[in-house]
């Protein structure tokens, strides 16, 4: 199954994960499966340039499994900043084999967060 019927869903989850982006644009940040039987409802995506003294840019894409568009591309976060990517009213969904990708110019000065609802 792609992607569940969500006006007929059986579970909602609230999930929430983070990393320390690395300098490779296409780490993965945050997979839904082939073979799932799920969809994630991405609700925000947060920023934080933990740096006290440089600003570093941010690249992240939406992977369906064989091409990445970018969202987020070179966005500068200054020293001790933090952006909202996505949030409710830009959320996307993550069907099978999807994935959120991204990296940073610089390893360890930027901290990902990103909440989502987990559905089946």
């Amino acid at each position: 199954m792609a992607a569940p019927n969500i006006v007929n869903v059986s579970t909602i989850t609230g999930k929430t994960t983070g990393a320390a982006l690395g300098t490779t644009t296409t780490t993965t940040l945050l997979s839904n499966t082939s073979g799932s039987n799920k969809v994630f409802k991405v609700n925000t995506v947060l920023v934080a340039n933990v740096d006290g003294t440089n600003a570093a840019q941010v690249t992240m894409d939406y992977y369906n499994g064989s091409t990445g568009y970018k969202f987020a591309n070179t966005i500068n976060v200054p020293a001790d900043t933090t952006i909202v990517l996505l949030d409710k009213n830009s959320s996307i969904y993550l069907e099978e084999n999807n994935s959120i990708r991204g990296g940073a110019n610089a390893t360890g000065d930027l901290e990902v967060v990103i909440s989502y609802e987990e559905i089946s």
